[in-house]
């Protein structure tokens, strides 16, 4: 049995150790000024420790005057960061996708006489051509960035892709939608019947037209299903699946567009078309099923050990064979589907929390409903099925010297093992409700001795005046008052990386310097 490290149980720390002796205190110092407490009684037991923000803050134990905040560890002239920001790449990408778009547009062009259109059937017809071709397009590329290759992550980013991804559905749904309701009408302008009647007959008639509607109506409810609240309360599962009929989409769409297509075919059509969808397909296969199958064939994962790390929360480690020549960096995450009885026909997103070593690797999973409840159960020997890596969430992003990493809830898994590739000085804010859900406060506090890092502890409710100020510009600032030449990695809910980009934005840190973990894909 591989030997697992034994790191501390979280939840066997005393609460008297110095780290929450404030959170029982009335003392409130002023976050502005902190050389002016706001009650004179509080004075002298300030004036001891000058960087105390009260009650819902606690510090690193690396150093008993308090924190440095990027005061007092120089950086060596030759610590370069090891990348630049991929705006060149995004530039490139987005003039790829304009070109290929604007060709698409131009097929139709290409079979359209001078002249043609001269009126309300015909101009109605040509918008129906266009929205139709954009929307094919679109698709495609739609499915591209759904195929999961290393290479386009690893070119665009995580966050630009999960941002695309957002905007061209909304638009690939526009665009079908409006592609409809143009060649419906100018059908019945043609005809001389009713909306509704020739919608019938051009389902009914047209050839392909069934399975046209049944890609429509799948797209729709992705759409739906797309909508914020509602991806919040379906199951993940549920929600993966819908997901996943993309693919049929495009099967019964593209045999509507070859065999009533007007402009997909043509000397140069003919080549377009095939070519990006061989290229999709090609996607498709190698992020899918080949890479996917090389990964387990190569290293053979399973379960090592499952340990409790606190409140609702615990840590899987992951044994296999050559580790070492996994492609992994920090703050990374797989795909991981756990071979149980009852749950090898789920596969999850779950990062890692410790930096790969060769010997194991460690990802930790909050509880969060039925199927990561019996995860807590696996005995040692379990098979595991994994995809990835995937994201760019990894210190090879970083274009600055310093870094700052925020995390809240399970986001503290990939900042955790983040912090073992950053530079010295890193800071570290860690946002938690309650004491006891935060977890890794042993193993922080270890990597902060050794690397000389920071880390600070925003803990309470939302409406407690800390927290609540924590995302402000004062109060950011505050804390880190070169906010603005640093790297900043975020991970968390929603809710705490909105606000905090929020923040950021008007603290003026560029996006280049922002970076975060996104789940969807």
């Amino acid at each position: 049995m591989m030997a697992i490290p034994a790191f501390q149980d979280q939840r066997e720390l005393p609460d008297d150790d110095g780290y929450f002796a404030d959170l029982r205190s009335d003392a409130r110092p002023s976050w502005d000024n902190p050389s002016m407490p706001p009650w004179p009684e509080q004075q002298q037991q300030y004036q001891q420790d000058p960087y105390r923000r009260g009650d819902i803050v606690v510090e690193s134990l690396t150093d008993p005057t308090g924190w440095k905040a990027g005061a007092g560890v120089p950086i060596p002239e030759d610590d370069r960061p090891p990348a630049e920001a991929t705006s060149g790449n995004r530039l490139l990408t987005v003039l790829l996708f304009f070109s290929g778009l604007g060709t698409s547009i131009a097929l139709w062009l290409f079979n359209t006489q001078a002249g043609a259109v001269s009126d309300t059937t015909s101009m109605m017809l040509a918008a129906g051509r266009i929205t139709g071709l954009i929307g094919g397009y679109l698709l495609f590329i739609q499915l591209l960035m759904m195929s999961r290759v290393s290479w386009l992550e690893e070119w665009v980013g995580s966050r630009d892709l999960l941002r695309w991804h957002r905007w061209l559905g909304t638009s690939l749904f526009a665009a079908v939608v409006a592609h409809i309701v143009f060649i419906v009408y100018a059908y019945s302008l043609t005809a001389g019947t009713g909306v509704v009647e020739q919608g019938w007959t051009v389902i009914t008639t047209f050839p392909d037209m069934i399975s046209a509607t049944i890609a429509t109506v799948l797209l729709v409810v992705i759409a739906l299903t797309s909508i914020r609240f509602l991806r919040n309360v379906l199951p993940y599962e549920l929600w993966h699946l819908i997901h996943l009929s993309g693919y049929a989409v495009l099967l019964l769409g593209y045999a509507h567009q070859i065999s009533s297509g007007a402009d997909m075919s043509g000397k140069f059509a003919s080549v377009f078309w095939p070519a990006l969808g061989c290229l999709t397909l090609a996607a498709l296969i190698w992020g899918r099923i080949v890479e996917p199958v090389w990964l387990n064939a190569r290293h053979r994962f399973s379960v090592a050990e499952v340990v409790a790390e606190g409140a609702n929360t615990f840590s899987i480690y992951i044994e296999g064979k050559r580790l070492d020549k996994i492609p992994v960096q920090a703050g990374q995450f797989m795909r991981w589907r756990f071979l149980t009885a009852n749950g090898w026909w789920q596969s999850h997103p779950f990062s890692l929390s410790a930096a790969p070593n060769g010997q194991w690797l460690r990802l930790t999973v909050t509880i969060a409903g039925g199927h990561t409840a019996k995860l807590a159960t696996m005995r040692p020997g379990t098979p595991v099925w994994a995809e990835g890596p995937f994201g760019t969430f990894t210190a090879q992003r970083r274009t600055r010297r310093r870094a700052l990493l925020i995390a809240g809830g399970s986001g503290i898994a990939p900042i955790r093992a983040l912090l073992e590739d950053m530079p010295a000085d890193t800071i570290v804010i860690y946002r938690a409700s309650r004491p006891d859900e935060l977890v890794f406060r042993a193993e922080l506090e270890d990597l902060a001795e050794q690397r000389d890092a920071w880390v600070r502890y925003i803990v309470g409710g939302r409406n407690d005046p800390g927290p609540k100020r924590l995302f402000t510009p004062e109060g950011l600032r505050g804390l880190v008052p070169d906010v603005n030449r640093r790297d900043v990695y975020l991970c968390g809910p929603p809710g705490l990386v909105n606000a905090a980009v929020g923040t950021l934005r008007q603290l003026d840190v560029p996006d280049s310097q922002l970076h975060l973990d996104p789940f969807e894909f």
